[in-house]
């Protein structure tokens, strides 16, 4: 989404072309979001975040195989109808993306943290965050000229290990309060529960009720 306009003219989009490419993949971005703003606490944070995952890795492995076998060295390999799949594609990312992994990256630290760790906990997570978000900034268009089609498969890589973390480590906070989430989420989690000080839930608990 940074390089958008980069991307479509280094696949052979004529200049306003791979600008208008770019503005439509904003707007999926933006409306996709507020699907996102309807639908977490319907379906649940986890569902939207496999779903988006699965999504998100078809996507680009697509994008990776029509980029590896139609654009060579000079993109004018690239056909009119796989130039406008590829934008399609490339929506279909975006807009999974916009209403899970990109939302809920800033949601879930915020709600599910203990009380006693929350703030520190939060401040982690929007360093990480965002240290994250610069380095890809800055890596991208080194990889892309040295990838070449193979940064679709990397990133589609990362995306299978991040939806694989959520299948297996990440469990749902929908419905459950703040205050709630040590009882209701943390000590029922099959691996999460063996970190969890029974003195520091009975500390907690008094915290929440006064006592």
């Amino acid at each position: 989404m940074f390089y958008a306009p980069v991307l479509f003219n280094t696949l052979g989009f004529k200049n306003d072309a791979s600008l208008y490419s770019a503005v439509i993949t904003g707007a999926v971005n933006v409306v996709s979001t507020v699907v996102s703003i309807y639908s977490v606490d319907r379906l649940g944070r986890k569902m939207l975040l496999l779903e988006a995952g699965a999504q998100m890795f078809l996507s680009q492995l697509v994008i990776a195989v029509i980029i590896g076998m139609k654009v060579k060295d000079h993109s004018e390999d690239l056909s009119k109808g796989f130039a406008v799949l590829v934008v399609v594609l490339v929506c279909i990312f975006v807009s999974a993306f916009a209403w899970s992994w990109g939302p809920l990256s800033w949601l879930i630290p915020s709600e599910i943290f203990p009380l006693e760790t929350r703030s520190a906990g939060q401040s982690i997570a929007v360093c990480v965050n965002l240290l994250c978000t610069f380095v890809i900034a800055q890596a991208f268009l080194s990889m892309l000229c040295f990838f070449k089609f193979g940064i679709f498969l990397f990133f589609s890589g990362c995306v299978l290990i991040m939806s694989t973390f959520v299948l297996l480590l990440l469990p749902e906070t929908k419905n459950v309060p703040i205050e709630e989430m040590t009882e209701r989420v943390w000590k029922q989690h099959w691996l999460w529960n063996r970190f969890i000080d029974e003195d520091d839930c009975v500390k907690e608990e008094k915290v929440v009720t006064g006592n």
